[in-house]
């Protein structure tokens, strides 16, 4: 939403008292054509673009708590397309395209900031294979650069290349339309831009079972009354499993507990993304000058939305070897997220085998990433009955046949290739 400069000021001085809702305060009707359940990032797009792209306005969006109180505002917001495998290389790269039009399409400054993504390389074979994957990312019609260690000295001369360096940096790959963006604006513009085109946005409404008919999914039971649907979507990211089995699914799931760290504001110092290819560890600067971090998972089951101090000390060793001249800095706070995990690391956007229900999750450390795309293809199964050509790698049915996603760029082991 575009304020003024004078409305800004006018705004600070009366309390915001005079500031416009950026999305109604919806109250649920007694049936929609599509019901969402899940109001973050994923769940928001995919009713944007149901209304934008398929003309289908009866939708309603169903929150819990509060829009963006989940993992699209619990994450490191890093966007980048640098995928290797077919089906994960193009639906990506196509995420990545929305995201570079994103703004104007929400007419919602989303504060994407295409600033590249540099993964170091600390040998000559893991070199090698990032060789491989520019290659194949180039082929696919997508950035990369393939750079040597003089290069990589000049672009982050702030990393540890000393000869008593843990790791010695030989080189990295660097794509340059990779960045980050303001999660919380992304939550926010999709339900501003999906309420303008007729969206029931309704949070505090949290979904507690299904309405069935012949075997059929008519609806949902919530803790603000039964509401109808043509058509149920799920996307709820880290409560996949708990929430279908609601609906009697077993699904291929697990929930994990991924941590994320900030740092007291310094000077600009980062200018890119960095990972670490010798640990699962990256790292961006903010707007605000706080370094954010990121790391492994914390390695059970969880529903919790916070970490333990076993991954701390393990972010914090890995961010001051690689760059130790911020061993002093303080961190100010730490978070979690609720990671739904897949056995092959890779989502799924499919109809379920319970008629009129359908899945977007799955995403493991993929998903604020893959927020655009999801949304798109996902809108277009539920509109269409019909798995858009960019989703159809990730069917449910791929753990029952075999043709599994086995993507190695998707979380750690990319970066220990």
């Amino acid at each position: 939403m575009a304020y003024s400069a004078l409305s800004l000021i006018k705004g600070a001085l009366t309390g915001n008292r005079s500031w416009r809702e950026t999305w109604r305060k919806a109250e649920p009707k007694r049936a929609y054509d599509v019901v969402i359940i899940g109001g973050g990032g994923h769940g928001l797009a995919t009713a944007f673009y149901l209304a934008e792209n398929h003309g289908i306005r009866s939708v309603a969006v169903l929150e819990k708590g509060y829009v963006g109180g989940g993992n699209v505002g619990r994450n490191t917001t890093i966007v980048r397309s640098n995928y290797m495998l077919d089906g994960n290389t193009q639906f990506y790269e196509h995420s990545m395209k929305l995201w570079e039009g994103l703004s104007g399409a929400l007419g919602y400054n989303v504060m994407f900031s295409q600033r590249g993504q540099l993964v170091l390389a600390h040998s000559a074979d893991q070199l090698d294979s990032f060789t491989r994957r520019a290659n194949i990312m180039r082929l696919n019609g997508i950035d990369a650069e393939i750079l040597g260690l003089d290069d990589v000295r000049r672009m982050v001369p702030y990393v540890d290349f000393s000869p008593e360096a843990r790791f010695p940096v030989h080189g990295g790959i660097f794509q340059g339309r990779a960045g980050t963006a303001r999660h919380d604006a992304v939550a926010w513009g999709y339900a501003h831009a999906a309420d303008a085109r007729g969206v029931d946005i309704i949070e505090g409404c949290e979904v507690l079972g299904f309405l069935r008919k012949g075997g059929r999914i008519t609806g949902v039971e919530t803790t603000r009354g039964t509401i109808g649907a043509g058509g149920v979507g799920m996307a709820v990211a880290g409560h996949t499993s708990e929430l279908g089995r609601k609906a009697g699914l077993e699904l291929p799931i697990e929930s994990h507990v991924l941590q994320a760290f900030v740092t007291e504001p310094i000077k600009p110092l980062v200018n890119q993304v960095v990972a670490y290819g010798a640990d699962h560890f990256y790292v961006s600067q903010s707007d605000k000058g706080g370094l954010v971090f990121g790391g492994n998972l914390d390695g059970y089951n969880s529903y919790a939305q916070r970490g333990n101090l076993g991954v701390v000390r393990e972010v914090a060793e890995a961010a001051i070897a690689l760059m130790p001249n911020i061993a002093r800095l303080r961190l100010l706070r730490h978070w979690g997220g609720i990671m739904d995990m897949t056995p092959d690391a890779s989502p799924i956007i499919a109809p379920t085998p319970v008629d009129g229900l359908f899945l977007n999750g799955g995403w493991c450390y993929g998903g604020f990433k893959a927020t655009p795309a999801s949304g798109w293809c996902f809108a277009h199964l539920l509109a269409t009955g019909e798995s858009h050509a960019l989703a159809r790698a990730f069917a449910l049915d791929r753990f029952r046949t075999g043709a599994v996603i086995d993507e190695a760029g998707v979380g750690p082991f990319f970066w220990r290739q």
